[in-house]
């Protein structure tokens, strides 16, 4: 089978509906797969796959399970030789699924391959490409320093603002919105790290990819429209101590060890300070910002 493509819904029955629309005709006269894991929602999402989509594959999960492990109980049972992940907010532009593909077949050493990703007013959605977060990196973005001077590839890395979004390479994540893995380079690693709830997974899951000596690339040729936050916003506080929560385990699972050890009480205070600051923030400012 060439492809598998998985979806994890929670109460966004509209926007699944919506991204099924765009991604079924992409994959007509293909030898493919589409799994809809749905986290237990209440909106009637799961009743609109069975009625409007018979062939698509529904997996149903009594409870929100989280991103990680509900899109693990599908990429288990993927027999395809790539597997596209894609939030049930997004809509893949035309031609955009065989790009990524095309990407994986010929790109060196690619195990993944993300597209541009835009919002609907046509900014670029800047998870697209990604650095990874070392402390340096984490301390910039966090500190605001990243949105101050967005053309300095040193304070800029997270989100590498400096760099031409139309441009090809190669990057050290993109975000699971939208992001296409060979499949036995899942198998190796083991799939997303269920210790993830929610943020954070794909940033680790690249980061193990790439520690086998696979690459990512970034490929915006490939367009998909991202309406994002729609399950977040749901749960804004839940969700806000889940990012925070994503922050400190990537820390500690792939930087606290020797001499960075003894940055982790620090590390751990900080992000506790922002967590805090944020909350604070929101209540004050009447908003709902997880990620700011």
């Amino acid at each position: 089978m060439d492809l598998s493509v998985v979806i994890v819904n929670y109460n966004t029955r509209g926007f699944l509906k919506g991204c099924l629309d765009h991604v079924l005709p992409e994959l007509a006269g293909r030898d493919s797969e589409v799994f809809v894991v749905d986290n237990g929602s209440s909106d009637g999402s799961a009743a609109m796959v069975r009625r409007d989509f018979p062939g698509v594959t529904l997996l149903e999960n009594g409870e929100n399970l989280g991103f990680a492990r509900a899109n693990n109980r599908a990429l288990r049972h993927a027999r395809g030789r790539h597997v596209l992940l894609l939030n049930p907010d997004t809509e893949v532009a035309p031609g955009s699924i065989a790009r990524l593909e095309q990407a994986l077949d010929t790109l060196p050493n690619a195990v993944g391959a993300g597209p541009k990703i835009v919002r609907p007013d046509g900014r670029l959605d800047l998870a697209s490409r990604r650095t990874f977060p070392s402390p340096g990196v984490a301390l910039a973005r966090l500190a605001g320093l990243s949105r101050l001077f967005p053309r300095s590839r040193t304070l800029a890395r997270y989100n590498r603002t400096y760099d031409d979004p139309d441009q090809p390479g190669e990057i050290d994540a993109g975000t699971a919105a939208a992001l296409c893995f060979r499949q036995d380079a899942l198998q190796v690693v083991g799939f997303f790290d269920e210790d993830f709830f929610m943020y954070g997974e794909d940033l680790d899951l690249c980061y193990r990819l790439r520690q086998r000596g696979g690459r990512i690339y970034y490929v915006p040729s490939a367009l998909v429209l991202h309406y994002k936050g729609e399950a977040s916003r749901q749960q804004p506080r839940a969700m806000l101590r889940e990012f925070h929560r994503a922050m400190w385990l990537f820390y500690r699972k792939h930087y606290a060890s020797g001499w960075r050890a003894a940055l982790a009480p620090a590390v751990w205070l900080g992000i506790r300070l922002r967590y805090g600051l944020v909350l604070g923030l929101n209540a004050a400012r009447g908003r709902q910002i997880v990620s700011p």
